[in-house]
């Protein structure tokens, strides 16, 4: 299955990316300026492995060089050990919420042989090093941190141990192989030991080994165990910092009066009001995203900028810019699925017309917000020496090129430095930078107005859920005809909806015969089934983006309740018959589905009067998640009360990580049910602006949550969005047992 995060190969990137780039990213040398080395070194501390001014000293010196090691196989951007032992491990990713913080380090550590006790983690930056090692840009997404840096990580803690045992070597004289670690220590003959805080300083002079011993997966020791998470205790005291809690000295503030239409420009503009605030340092118009203008308010806090463009009088033009209306856009969107258009399967749909056994039905998805508990922010802090960025990611390479452009600066002139983030769910990532543009365009503009201090920009909740960026609106159609047996004859299936790759650098690969491939992913799959699926593609005023889990929060939907459907109408049990079709073809899935009905009590108990059970299993990003729930009516409303989840991602580095994963995933995917969860345009304007009208669950909804690992010792998975896409169908599944007629919209609606 494709995805935009890891279905492209570097060789691969279109011409666009390239040249946003600038450079091969996955060449790009370490950079580690010769005064932070310095000061790591005088400090006694270890940044372990060759940095590029050493490599000539280390060939020279008899060994072979590690020149030719990727940055991202150099363990001296990656992990530092302090004179009394603590590690520190850098991570190439963003942790907002997921657990890499954690994850990573653990990776690491066993390979290093260190004392978890003495571990600690910190974020990288857009630094050449923390490229995604296959994908050879920085990002966070598709799932992939474990999946793409779980060998990453094991060699680089290989290689840093293997340079500490030949240090311990150096300075007793024996042979290397009469050495072993445990626990942070170099162990030797005769009971000698050292502590890897003490031979940081001769192991920094050491060559990087170009090959490494890796442990037998039987010797893990952290690797496979149930760890708490580094970041809890900090998160769980609220003393957690995340980006929106970047203070600089002398910083001020910026908020932005955006178009309610998206692209409308500014007609008229009165400031007094707003520039008579008390702390209000200048109002200035900015361009936004999409070519639209906005008036950013800087001011010496959040308040008195707030309350500042609160007094702002604006009049706007949108004449030039389509005025999406939802009600309007759901006929449209009826109205193309009744026309040719591409086709990514086309099977003969010639027997469906005298199939025995018919369905017919037509399913509509909304757009969603992302609504992170942290609204999108960034501050930047501007020198004539270049630019400095605070904030969370999942792009630092991409933003740091984009503010490059926007400030006027040689991309090595800005350093991203990546923070914690309070939840993203995909909207920290985005092809086009635009918050990240727009920040650094107002500290442009506020430099040029004689403001020479660092600058915050923050987004409140209702500019983030009104500022665009949303999961697109599908609408799919399907007609099915199959036997008394259930075996589908032919599958005719339209799908109408945004491309969220169009028109950025991820287009080139992501578009194949005019479909783009983040919006079937999940079609079909895992079942053999004769389907003719025609994909439209229409373009419309609203941005889109991937939202966790991407084309498969809706193509999961559709799937596993027709599956049910077809199950229900020649009344067959529906994991029976899932397995029937899975054959022998799907063992994960056959796993992951059976240890979901076996954990849940699925045949075997009784449930409560006016419950019932429902089923859906679906693979995304390569890991296989099944539910198994249970959910009743209650007051004319759904009630889910308990999910079981069956998991097959392979090896698992951390399993509280998954269950967590899992857990969260669910809950989401529990939010696209509930009354209230759409994002709806009139005239252009998107209606909703807060929790008050964009539902999301609260704790009363949310259900029981038992998830369970299928073992295995094969290479990890992604976790962090497989467990959404099931647990709406699976809900839906047992909706339609209890009322008899299938769901066929979200959020869901009874009456």
């Amino acid at each position: 299955m494709l995805t935009p995060i890891d279905a492209i190969h570097p060789h691969e990137l279109p011409r666009a990316l390239q040249q946003l780039l600038g450079r091969n990213q996955a060449d790009a040398a370490v950079t580690l300026p010769r005064r932070r080395f310095l000061k790591l070194a005088g400090a006694g501390g270890l940044a372990l492995g060759a940095f590029p001014h050493l490599a000539s000293a280390q060939a020279a010196a008899g060994s072979e060089s590690a020149s030719a090691l990727k940055p991202t196989e150099q363990p001296s951007a990656f992990v530092q050990i302090a004179p009394n032992g603590e590690v520190t491990v850098t991570i190439n990713r963003l942790e907002f919420g997921q657990g890499v913080q954690t994850a990573l380090p653990m990776i690491l550590a066993e390979e290093l042989d260190a004392d978890w006790s003495r571990v600690r983690s910190r974020h990288g930056s857009n630094d050449g090093a923390y490229v995604d090692p296959r994908f050879g840009m920085h990002l966070t997404g598709g799932s992939n941190s474990i999946k793409h840096s779980f060998l990453q990580y094991r060699e680089l803690g290989a290689r840093a141990r293997a340079m500490l045992l030949a240090a311990a070597a150096a300075r007793w004289n024996v042979d290397v192989s009469r050495l072993r670690t445990e626990s942070g220590r170099v162990i030797g003959p005769n009971g000698r030991e050292l502590g890897y805080g003490e031979l940081a300083e001769a192991a920094m002079a050491l060559p990087v080994p170009q090959q490494v011993k890796l442990k037998d997966p039987k010797e893990f020791r952290l690797i496979g165990r149930p760890t708490n998470r580094l970041d809890a205790r900090a998160k769980s005291s609220g003393r957690q910092d995340f980006g929106i809690d970047i203070q600089r000295p002398g910083q001020l503030t910026a908020v932005v009066a955006h178009p309610p239409v998206f692209g409308a420009r500014l007609a008229a503009l009165d400031d007094s009001a707003a520039r008579a605030i008390k702390g209000v340092k200048a109002v200035l118009r900015v361009p936004t995203d999409r070519g639209g203008e906005g008036v950013a308010v800087i001011a010496d806090g959040y308040w008195p900028a707030r309350q500042g463009r609160a007094a702002l009088k604006l009049q706007w033009d949108s004449s030039a810019v389509e005025k999406v209306d939802s009600v309007r856009q759901l006929a449209q969107y009826r109205e193309l699925a009744g026309q040719p258009g591409p086709r990514q399967f086309d099977a003969d749909m010639a027997p469906l017309a005298s199939a025995p056994r018919q369905i017919e039905a037509e399913f509509v998805f909304p757009y969603l917000a992302h609504a992170p508990m942290e609204p999108l922010n960034c501050t930047v802090a501007l020198s004539d020496a270049g630019a400095e960025l605070w904030l969370g990611t999942q792009f630092p390479g991409v933003d740091g090129m984009a503010a490059a452009r926007v400030l006027g600066l040689k991309p090595e002139q800005v350093k991203v430095n990546v923070q914690m983030a309070g939840g993203g769910f995909g909207r920290r990532g985005v092809p086009s930078s635009d918050y990240v543009v727009e920040a650094c365009a107002i500290a442009k503009a506020a430099r040029s107005a004689g403001l020479n201090a660092p600058l915050r920009m923050i987004w409140s909740r209702e500019d983030d859920i009104q500022g665009g960026y949303y999961r697109p609106m599908h609408l799919h159609r399907a007609r099915i005809g199959f036997d008394e047996r259930g075996q589908v004859l032919a599958w005719d299936h339209v799908l109408v909806g945004q491309s969220i790759t169009a028109g950025t650098f991820f287009e080139g690969a992501m578009t194949k015969n005019g479909i783009d491939a983040t919006a079937i992913e999940g079609m079909r799959e895992p079942y053999a089934l004769p389907m003719r699926l025609t994909v439209h593609h229409p373009k419309v005023n609203v941005p889109v983006l991937w939202w966790r889990s991407v084309g498969s929060t809706h193509t999961a939907f559709v799937m596993e309740t027709l599956i049910d459907e077809i199950a229900r109408a020649t009344k067959q049990d529906p994991v029976a018959y899932r397995l029937r079709l899975f054959g022998e073809q799907h063992p994960r899935h056959r796993a992951a589905l059976q240890l979901a009905v076996d954990q849940s009590g699925y045949g075997k108990k009784t449930l409560a009067s006016g419950r019932a059970w429902g089923v859906a299993v679906h693979e995304s990003f390569e890991s296989v998640v099944a539910y198994v729930v249970e959910a009743s009516v209650k007051d004319g409303q759904p009630v889910l009360h308990r999910a079981t989840a069956g998991v097959h991602c392979n090896l698992v580095v951390n399993p509280r990580t998954v269950e967590a994963q899992v857990q969260g995933a669910a809950l989401m995917g529990l939010s696209m049910c509930l009354p209230g969860a759409a994002i709806t345009l009139k005239d252009g304007v998107v209606e909703q602006s807060n929790f008050g009208d964009f539902a999301l669950p609260r704790i009363s909804d949310m259900p029981e949550i038992a998830v369970h690992i299928v073992p295995s010792a094969e290479p990890p998975t992604g976790m962090g969005e497989p467990g959404l896409p099931p647990l709406a169908p699976a809900f839906a599944n047992a909706l339609a047992q209890l009322t008899g007629k299938p769901l066929r919209e979200l959020p869901f609606k009874l009456a």
